[in-house]
């Protein structure tokens, strides 16, 4: 299965896997899964570290590069296919990086491992 992490599911992999429901840490424990980390939840760690609204235990590039380079998580860019169906989304989430996930989950056509109760009103399939 291929899932795409949410920037907090990720947060809490990285850092706090206690955070994760049951369900979230075994989607994202099984070595069978890929696990999808969206350029959007790096800006948007990189945008609330810049603003003393997070800290990591490393910084960024090292935590998405250790991730990345252990298979943990693969690169998920951003398309212009993804941005426009931003267009498209109704506004149950005034977040432009929730908006950009769902978007990306919408076209990917997998579900996105998230605690976000607003993301559930796009119908996309969630884990959590």
């Amino acid at each position: 299965m291929t899932v795409l992490l949410d920037t907090s599911a990720f947060i809490w992999m990285s850092i706090d896997p206690s955070r994760l429901s049951t369900r979230a840490a075994s989607v994202i424990a099984d070595p069978s899964n890929v696990r999808l980390l969206s350029a959007a939840s790096v800006f948007e760690m990189a945008v609330k570290i810049g603003l003393g609204k997070l800290t990591l235990h490393a910084p960024l590039e090292l935590v998405v590069q250790d991730g990345l380079a252990k298979g943990v998580v693969d690169e998920f860019p951003i398309t212009i296919s993804h941005s426009l169906m931003v267009e498209r989304l109704p506004t149950h989430h005034r977040d432009p990086f929730d908006r950009l996930l769902v978007a990306q989950a919408t076209v990917a056509g997998v579900p996105i491992v998230t605690s976000d109760p607003l993301i559930a009103k796009y119908g996309v399939p969630l884990i959590w």
